[in-house]
């Protein structure tokens, strides 16, 4: 089953407590290498966390990460979460609109949970 979400991407403290530490270690690692869905998302869409999905991006760019439900109410339902990183940057289109930055908010992604053996 895909669906059709909006993809934020955005800097996370514990990211910017891992730069320092490093991009190659662990915390940064896991923090731009995951994507935050809503509780309500994951409970419909049957997702636990480390379930992976596929995101594809407008552009037709497509990714494989571990889902984790986000905190609480701090993401609502049809809207998806992941700090910066190689991950939010391989779906982000290259067309600038003249300001020299990638559109890097509010992506329409597609996602489809990956079942193991299919």
């Amino acid at each position: 089953m895909i669906e059709t979400f909006i993809l934020i991407p955005g800097r996370t403290s514990r990211q910017g407590c891992g730069i320092s530490e490093g991009k190659f270690k662990e915390d940064y690692q896991e923090e731009t290498n995951q994507l935050q869905v809503a509780p309500d998302d994951m409970r419909r869409l049957g997702l636990k966390p480390g379930d992976r999905v596929r995101l594809t991006s407008e552009t037709g760019a497509s990714v494989e990460v571990p889902v984790v439900a986000a905190k609480g109410d701090e993401l609502p339902p049809g809207m998806l979460f992941i700090a910066y990183g190689d991950i939010s940057s391989r779906l982000m289109g290259g067309d600038t609109h003249g300001s020299g930055m990638p559109t890097s908010k509010g992506l329409d992604v597609e996602l489809e949970k990956i079942v193991p053996g299919r």
